[in-house]
């Protein structure tokens, strides 16, 4: 039997590819430590979803380590020896890292660090998967040429007609504190790919989500959203008239891409995996959505200041993840995620710390 090691396993992504590799009959294991919780209190409290893995999951294995221990790392994949490893703890906000620079880099790019090379010391064949994000472009997709339409921005130039390329600058731009800890560590995946022949990628994420996000203001954009509409609770809209514009991908399609990718690796590979243009919303259009499936006013307030380095449109062009992939492609549809989303809230409802 293959065995898998998720780090992050109680998140959104880790947790989805948990479940989804176990189904394909592989040995998982996780690694988490809550600390989700740590930095965003207690309504980023995942250990449900560690409980319900538990549970729910044949054989899954739960490790409750830090990936900045660094010889807890090293010992943990010697002894495992795993056939894969799927990368996705992270400090995940951009906002939040100002406050906790030192945790934000320790995790990020030393974290990371950590797992490259105690992978490197156990094998170099072993197929590495970095869950990385856009913010690497920084704010530079903001100098694209945009139209602003009546309830969302949108690219005007033919160029990104289909979204930002993995060919896309990363430097010379602003990122937050969060997105230059995010490079520091999406350089490192890639160097150790180039630099020792090892199967590693970079997924730089568009919007992650789906029905599994403990989502918070600071990160977890939809699941916070559609949370707020459900408790009728009044959501900060941060600049940009609310036109900001965002690809959305469930994170079973991410699972699927990882999946593709560790069947036929390659080497220091990059990609844009996002929901594409036809998963594209505005948070004006975002509020539009959710309230005609729950029945709900939104409630919110503007704040004219945007969050530093915040896009004001993004989405990914799917057509290098396409071309290498051809047996994957988005299968869950916005109004597909937004559905799932509110359901899996109206479950969690009772259980879900109140603010």
């Amino acid at each position: 039997m293959s065995k898998l090691l998720v780090t992050g396993s109680s998140g959104l992504i880790g947790s989805e590819v948990c479940k989804y590799f176990s189904a394909e009959g592989w040995e998982v294991h996780g690694i988490d430590n809550n600390q989700r919780e740590v930095f965003f209190g207690e309504r980023g409290n995942t250990r449900w979803n560690q409980q319900r893995m538990e549970k729910d999951l044949p054989g899954f294995v739960h490790h409750e380590i830090d990936i900045r221990d660094r010889e807890g790392i090293i010992k943990l994949i010697a002894e495992l020896r795993p056939d894969a490893i799927v990368h996705t703890a992270a400090q995940p906000s951009h906002d939040k890292a100002a406050d906790i620079p030192f945790e934000d880099f320790d995790t990020n790019a030393v974290g990371t660090f950590n797992l490259l090379e105690a992978t490197r010391q156990y094998s170099t064949n072993v197929p590495f998967v970095h869950l990385s994000t856009n913010k690497v472009y920084g704010d530079a997709p903001n100098e694209i040429k945009l139209k602003e339409l009546e309830r969302r921005f949108d690219y005007d130039d033919p160029k990104y007609f289909n979204g930002i390329a993995e060919d896309f600058r990363i430097d010379q731009t602003k990122h937050s504190l969060f997105g230059s800890s995010k490079v520091a560590a999406d350089i490192s995946v890639q160097e150790y790919g180039r630099y020792f022949n090892m199967p590693t990628c970079c997924l730089r994420g568009g919007c992650l989500t789906g029905p599994n996000h403990s989502g918070v203001e600071l990160h977890g954009f939809l699941s916070y959203l559609i949370k707020c509409n459900l408790d009728e609770r009044e959501y900060t809209i941060f600049g940009y008239k609310g036109k900001q514009v965002r690809d959305n991908i469930h994170s079973e399609d991410v699972a699927k891409f990882i999946h593709a990718f560790i069947k036929a690796p390659r080497i220091a590979e990059v990609y844009n995996l996002g929901g594409g243009k036809e998963n594209t919303c505005s948070i004006l259009e975002a509020f539009d959505m959710i309230s005609e499936i729950s029945g709900i006013p939104m409630k919110y307030k503007y704040s004219e200041t945007n969050r530093i380095g915040d896009h004001i449109c993004y989405y990914s062009d799917l057509a290098k993840c396409r071309e290498h992939y051809p047996e994957w492609d988005i299968r869950k549809s916005l109004k597909d995620i937004f559905t799932e989303i509110y359901d899996s809230w109206m479950e969690r409802i009772p259980a879900v710390p109140q603010s």
